[in-house]
């Protein structure tokens, strides 16, 4: 650790400490950040499985039960992402202690990177875990592993930023707990985590294609199996434009203290 600490220039050194903090806030309760969100995704994964494996082939030679795991490694990143961050800040601000970060030195775009850097490696940490233990399940091919990569840090920075928006609004746990049952869940449900968008009527397929969240997992499932509902190029120009979109609102935010600064 000291020599990462060395590495790291000393105008940094605030906000390597301010990410260190945020992981050991999450890692310290590990088995309701991590186990917990792992064990949600695998009774996905043996009921829907179960129920529909032999029944149900959405893209042709892939198993649904292998279908299914991308999707539910990608909601549980998402979901993970945007908690990080966002039950961070709002715990802050109830208990007081955010105005000891507010009065170091760091800039709006350093509390904004710890704050980000530290929701990606969490939703990265939850991810990487259920592909794990999926695997012992099924056998899940990986066909472009830097679509991925690139869909999974792009989700969780995109969700991670939406959590520091959400926990900078809110100001009590059940605005919080609105944002996550209102619009994170029904967005990651109703995002083709377990479906092809093709099996839908027509009007319903065209309101999938205005929500973020299935650009994420289509392009995300595209790196395991090279078969999407969309091309992978799309859904990359859509979810960059969304996280630019969402980061400006973020650091303006930031920067003229709403919320935050009496």
């Amino acid at each position: 650790m000291n020599l990462i600490d060395d590495a790291i220039p000393p105008a940094w050194h605030g906000t390597y400490t301010l990410f260190k903090k945020e992981l050991f806030r999450f890692w310290r309760v590990a088995f309701q950040t991590v186990a917990s969100p792992i064990l949600t995704a695998l009774l996905y994964l043996l009921i829907f499985s179960h129920a529909l494996d032999g029944h149900v082939q959405v893209y042709k030679g892939v198993p649904y039960k292998a279908f299914l795991i991308p999707g539910l490694i990608m909601m549980s990143l998402l979901q993970n992402a945007f908690a990080n961050s966002s039950s961070s800040l709002v715990q802050s601000k109830i208990m007081g202690s955010i105005v000891f970060v507010l009065l170091t030195p760091l800039t709006y775009l350093q509390f904004f990177i710890a704050f980000l850097a530290a929701a990606i490696i969490r939703g990265f940490l939850v991810g990487f875990s259920i592909y794990i233990v999926a695997i012992w399940f099924v056998d899940l091919p990986i066909m472009h592993p830097l679509w991925i990569f690139a869909f999974a840090l792009l989700g969780s920075a995109l969700l991670g930023t939406f959590g520091i928006i959400a926990g900078i609004w809110a100001d009590k746990f059940d605005q919080m707990a609105a944002f996550q049952n209102f619009v994170i869940m029904p967005l990651t449900f109703l995002s083709g985590v377990f479906y092809s968008i093709h099996s839908l009527p027509p009007i319903w397929q065209t309101i999938s294609k205005f929500n973020p969240f299935f650009y994420m997992i289509d392009g995300f499932r595209y790196g395991f199996f090279g078969q999407a509902d969309i091309s992978p190029w799309i859904s990359i120009v859509v979810v960059v434009a969304f996280l630019l979109a969402l980061a400006w609102l973020c650091l303006k935010m930031l920067k003229s203290g709403y919320k935050l600064r009496g």
